[in-house]
Formats: C-alpha cells, sequence, structure tokens
C-alpha cells in the first residue's frame, strides 16, 4: 500500500467512525435466493432499520450503532435474521415491529429481546 493509500483509507475509517462502533447490526434482507422469509419482508424490515437509526441518530452517537444487509445469514427459517455484535445475539422473525423492540432494547438499552433470541452467547 502506498502512503498516499493508506492515508486515503485513514480518513475514511475516521469519516466512517469506525473505531467509534459499539454495537453492530447485520440483516438478511434482498437475498439472491429467499428462503428464511420473503424479499419484500427483509427489505421492509432493512428500510425501518436505516431510518429508525437516522431518526434516532444512533449512527451519531459514541459509541455509534452500525447496520449492514447480508445476503444470507445461514439459518433460512424463521427469517429475517438479524445477529448483533460484539454481543453475538441472534435474532429470528425480524419485522419492523421486532426491529424497533430490539433497536430500543438491545441496541439502546443493551439487553437482547429474549422472546426473538435464536442464539446467544
Amino acid at each position: 500500500m502506498t502512503p498516499e493509500q493508506a492515508q486515503h483509507l485513514e480518513e475514511l475509517v475516521a469519516k466512517l467512525r469506525i473505531r467509534n462502533i459499539g454495537r453492530h447490526i447485520f440483516l438478511c434482507a434482498d437475498q439472491t435466493t429467499a428462503k428464511c422469509a420473503p424479499k419484500e419482508t427483509g427489505l421492509q424490515s432493512w428500510d425501518y432499520l436505516k431510518r429508525r437509526l437516522l431518526e434516532l441518530g444512533l449512527t451519531k452517537t459514541e459509541p455509534c450503532v452500525y447496520r449492514t444487509k447480508a445476503n444470507c445469514l445461514r439459518v433460512c427459517e424463521q427469517g429475517p435474521i438479524a445477529v448483533v455484535y460484539p454481543d453475538g445475539v441472534w435474532y429470528h422473525s425480524v419485522t419492523p415491529e421486532v426491529l424497533e423492540r430490539i433497536i430500543q432494547e438491545h441496541l439502546i438499552g443493551g439487553q437482547p429481546v429474549e422472546e426473538f433470541v435464536l442464539a446467544g452467547r
């Protein structure tokens, strides 16, 4: 890597606030082959997640919450599926209503939403 590339990468890390991430939620949505939930359901959940994190300012807080749309999280049952790191908590049936609870109770409050946990540490 050239010094210019390293500098550009460092600037990108700072801009994206990567060092400030407290929790990161991955959501299966927009799958190539929808197995665990209809594609429309996953996309509705994804749009809801993006909008709510912005509305609540969670992408700007210290620590901030990051979100990533995954093509598939390999569970392929009772989806959409989500996982929150670094906690390692996996959720099933992640509709917008369930996402609101995950946002409020887990991402903000620090307590997993046990009713929808499919696996956790």
